[in-house]
C-alpha cells in the first residue's frame, strides 16, 4: 500500500475503538487473526537450535481460546502498545508466554493498519468517482456558455490557472467580507447578512443586469449610510435654526434645507416599519411620492428587527402642479435604533462613482442626508423630528414655483411632517371605531365606510396622476393649438370607464390666502358659482366621513340641494383636506346604483371615475411657522397669495382605438378657462 496512507499507532493516546466499529463482523472470528504465524513465532527457539536436523515436518499450530482472544481484544482497545510488565501480567492471566502476547499485538496492529488502508481506499475511490462525474457535468454545461470578453463559445481545457485566480479572488472577497462584518459589529452591535432573501424581501427587486451590488460596492454604501446617519443626528441636535435656502455662486443650483418637529399618532416601531416598506411608505406619502421601489437590500438588519437595515431605493417625487417636473432620485435608506423607543431613518443620494459632485449624475436633484428621528412618548404616539436637505437645478423649475420649492413647504420638512400627521390621524380614526361616520340622511356600516374610503383613495391617485404625469401612469403629452403655455394636455386609454380619457391641468397664482380659497371651494352653497356639474343649484351633503380633527378633512357624498334623492340620477363623491402643507379638493360624478353597492360594503373597483379638482399650495413667500398657528389656522397677514392647480378629466370617446379630435381638446381647455374665470369673479379677483 502507499506509504502516505500509513497510520502511526505507536502513540499511546491512540484509541482504535473508532476504527473497530467499521470492521466487518466476519473479520473478527473466534480465533486469533493469523494463528499460523502466531504458532510459527511462539515456539521455543532455543530448543529448536538443539534439535538435530531432521526431515522437515508440518509445524504444529497453537490456537488461542475464545476467552484468550476476548481478553486480548479487550486489552487492545485500551492499550494497543503494552509494555513488558503489562505483557507479563497478561500472559500469567491467560497462561501465555510474553512473546506470544507481543506477537499477537504486533499482528493485531498490522491487521488494523491493513483494514484502515482498505477503508480509506474505498473512500478515495468514491471521491474520485464523484469528482469525475462533476467534471463531466461541468464540461457539459460549458458547451453552451459564452465568453464574457469575446462573446465566443467557452472551450473546456486546462483550468489550473483560472482555479488559481479564483482562489486569489475568493481570498480577497473573504477578507472584504470580514471587514464588512467588523463594520456591522461596530455600528449595529451584531452581524450583517449580505445574502439576498430568497423571496426578494419586503418590496425588494434586484438591480438590472450590469448593476448588481458587489461586495466592494456594498461596503461603500455602508460607509456612506453611516456618514449620513452621523450628519442627520448632528442636524437634529442643533439648537439654532437650520440653514436657509441659498444659491450656489455662479450657478443656478439651490440648496433648500429645513427641519420640523411634531407629535404623530403612531408608535416608533410602526413608523419604522412603514418607512422601511416601500409600498407602505409610498401609500403614507401619496401626495409626495408618485412611485417607489426597492432596488436592492444591502442589509436585512439584525436580531429580526429593522435595526441596521440598508435599502437601495428609487422614487419619483411630485408637487401637485403640471408646472413642476417629477424629481427622480436614487438613494440609500438606513435605519438604526439608538435606544429604547428611539430610532433614526436617513436617506442620502448615492453615485456608483463615489466623490462625483456633478449634479447631472444624480438626475438634476441630489439628496443630502435627510430623514427623521423618532422617539416614543407613550399612548401610541411619537415625537418626530424631520429634516430635509437637497440640491436641485433651479432652471428645471417654473419661476412661479421656485419660492415654494426653496421653502420647507414645497418638498421640505414641513410638507413631510404635515403629511405624516394627517395620514396617521386618518388611519387612527378609521381603526378607533367600527362606526365613526356622521350621516345626515342614511346610516353606514363599517364595511361600507372602508369601501367608500377605498373608492375615494382611487379617485385621489387618479387625480394626482392627471396633473403630475408620473411615468408609471402612462399618460401621453399632447401638443395642441389655442392652449395656454402653462396648460398641460394629457391623454390615456382607460379601462374604467372604457375609452380615451383626456386630462388637462394648469396652475396659477391667486391673491387670496389658502384658507380663504379652500373654504370657498368646499362651501356647498357657493358650488353653483364655479361648478358646471351643479347645474346652477347649490349642493348639500348626504354623507360625511371625517378623516381628521381639522375641519374640512373628510370624504363626502353631495347632491343638488332641494332635489329628492329618487329624482336625482347623479351624485358627487368628494374628498377634501387642508393643513400647513397645502389643501386638496377632488371630486368625481358617480351614479346612485354604484354608490348604493359601495355603501353596503360592495367592491368599489368597478365604479367608473373621472376625477377633477383643485390643489392649493402656499406660494412660499413666508415660512410655514408664520402662516399657521399650532392648530393649523392661518394667522399671518404677510402672505396674501396661494398657488392654485386646476385639473379636469373627460371621456372623449368610448372606443379605446378612437383618435383624439380638436373639438375635445378645445372642450377641456374651455372648461378650465371657464372655471378659473368663475372663481375669480366669485372672489372678486381682477383677471
Amino acid at each position: 500500500m502507499n506509504g502516505d496512507l500509513e497510520v502511526d499507532m505507536s502513540r499511546g493516546d491512540f484509541n482504535p475503538s473508532f476504527f473497530l466499529g467499521k470492521l466487518k463482523d466476519d473479520e473478527f472470528e473466534s480465533r486469533s487473526l493469523s494463528d499460523d504465524s502466531f504458532d510459527a513465532m511462539s515456539g521455543d527457539e532455543d530448543k529448536q537450535e538443539q534439535r538435530p536436523k531432521k526431515k522437515k515436518r508440518k509445524t504444529k499450530y497453537h490456537r488461542h481460546t475464545s476467552y484468550q482472544i476476548q481478553e486480548l481484544e479487550s486489552f487492545f482497545k485500551e492499550c494497543p502498545h503494552p509494555n513488558e510488565k503489562q505483557r507479563l501480567e497478561l500472559g500469567k492471566k491467560l497462561t501465555l508466554e510474553s512473546k506470544q502476547i507481543k506477537f499477537w499485538f504486533q499482528n493485531r496492529r498490522t491487521q488494523m493498519k491493513t483494514q484502515l488502508e482498505r477503508h480509506e481506499n474505498v473512500i478515495l475511490k468514491q471521491e474520485n468517482e464523484k469528482l469525475r462525474l462533476e467534471n463531466s457535468f461541468l464540461k457539459e454545461s460549458m458547451r453552451g456558455s459564452l465568453c464574457i470578453d469575446c462573446g465566443g463559445a467557452v472551450i473546456p481545457g486546462e483550468v489550473s490557472f483560472e482555479q488559481h485566480q479564483l482562489r486569489i479572488e475568493n481570498a480577497k472577497l473573504k477578507e472584504e467580507l470580514d471587514r464588512i462584518c467588523a463594520l456591522a459589529n461596530r455600528f449595529i452591535g451584531g452581524s450583517i447578512s449580505l445574502e439576498q432573501p430568497s423571496n426578494g424581501g419586503i418590496g425588494s427587486q434586484h438591480l438590472p443586469i450590469g448593476h448588481c451590488v458587489s461586495g466592494g460596492t456594498s461596503l461603500m454604501f455602508m460607509d456612506l449610510a453611516m456618514e449620513a446617519m452621523d450628519e442627520l443626528l448632528k442636524l437634529a441636535e442643533l439648537e439654532t435654526s437650520l440653514w436657509s435656502s441659498k444659491s450656489e455662486k455662479g450657478s443656478m443650483n439651490h440648496f433648500p434645507g429645513s427641519r420640523e418637529t411634531g407629535l404623530v399618532l403612531i408608535n416608533s416601531l410602526a413608523l419604522v416599519e412603514t418607512l422601511m416598506d416601500t409600498n407602505k411608505w409610498a401609500e403614507m406619502f401619496e401626495c409626495i411620492v408618485a412611485v417607489a421601489s426597492t432596488l436592492e437590500v444591502i442589509s436585512n438588519g439584525s436580531d429580526g428587527s429593522r435595526n441596521g437595515s440598508i435599502l437601495l431605493m428609487q422614487a419619483e417625487f411630485q408637487v401637485m402642479s403640471p408646472l413642476v417636473p417629477i424629481k427622480q432620485k436614487k438613494f440609500l435608506r438606513y435605519c438604526k435604533q439608538h435606544g429604547d423607543g428611539l430610532w433614526a431613518v436617513v436617506d442620502v443620494s448615492y453615485d456608483i462613482n463615489r466623490g462625483n459632485e456633478n449634479l447631472k449624475s444624480y438626475g438634476g436633484s441630489k439628496m443630502f442626508p435627510s430623514g427623521c428621528i423618532i422617539q416614543d412618548i407613550g399612548n401610541g404616539c411619537s415625537k418626530v423630528t424631520w429634516i430635509e436637505h437637497s440640491e436641485y437645478e433651479e432652471s428645471h423649475t417654473h419661476s412661479l414655483y421656485q419660492p415654494l420649492l426653496s421653502s420647507s413647504v414645497g418638498l421640505g420638512a414641513t410638507k413631510w411632517l404635515a403629511t405624516l400627521q394627517r395620514q396617521c390621524e386618518s388611519f387612527t380614526m378609521l381603526l378607533s371605531s367600527e362606526d365613526h361616520t356622521e350621516c345626515f340622511t342614511i346610516g353606514l356600516s363599517h364595511a361600507g365606510t372602508k369601501s367608500i374610503l377605498k373608492l375615494a383613495q382611487r379617485m385621489k391617485l387618479n387625480f394626482y396622476s392627471g396633473i403630475t404625469a408620473s411615468c408609471i401612469h402612462k399618460w401621453e403629452k399632447l401638443l395642441a393649438e389655442n392652449v395656454g403655455q402653462d396648460t398641460r394636455i394629457l391623454t390615456r386609454k382607460s379601462l374604467e370607464p372604457s375609452g380615451i380619457v383626456l386630462s388637462a391641468a394648469t396652475s396659477l397664482w391667486l391673491p387670496v390666502t389658502q384658507q380663504r380659497l379652500f373654504e370657498f371651494l368646499c362651501d356647498g352653497k357657493c358650488r353653483n358659482q364655479w361648478d358646471i356639474l351643479s347645474n346652477g343649484a347649490s349642493m348639500e351633503n348626504t354623507l360625511l366621513v371625517p378623516k381628521g380633527q381639522q375641519e374640512g378633512s373628510c370624504v363626502s357624498l353631495l347632491r343638488a340641494a332641494g332635489n329628492d334623492q329618487n329624482e336625482s340620477s347623479m351624485l358627487i363623491l368628494q374628498e377634501t383636506w387642508n393643513d400647513v402643507s397645502g389643501a386638496l379638493v377632488v371630486y368625481a360624478p358617480v351614479d346612485i346604483p354604484s354608490m348604493n353597492t359601495v355603501m353596503s360594503g360592495g367592491d368599489s373597483a368597478y365604479v367608473a371615475l373621472l376625477p377633477s379638482g383643485f390643489s392649493i399650495l402656499p406660494d412660499g413667500s413666508s415660512s410655514s411657522s408664520d402662516q399657521f398657528d399650532t392648530d393649523g389656522g392661518l394667522v399671518n397677514q404677510e402672505s396674501k397669495g396661494c398657488l392654485l392647480t386646476v385639473g379636469f378629466q373627460i371621456l372623449v370617446n368610448s372606443l379605446p382605438t378612437a383618435k383624439l379630435n380638436v373639438e375635445s381638446v378645445e372642450t377641456v381647455n374651455n372648461l378650465i378657462a371657464c372655471t378659473i374665470h368663475k372663481i375669480r369673479a366669485a372672489l372678486r379677483i381682477p383677471a
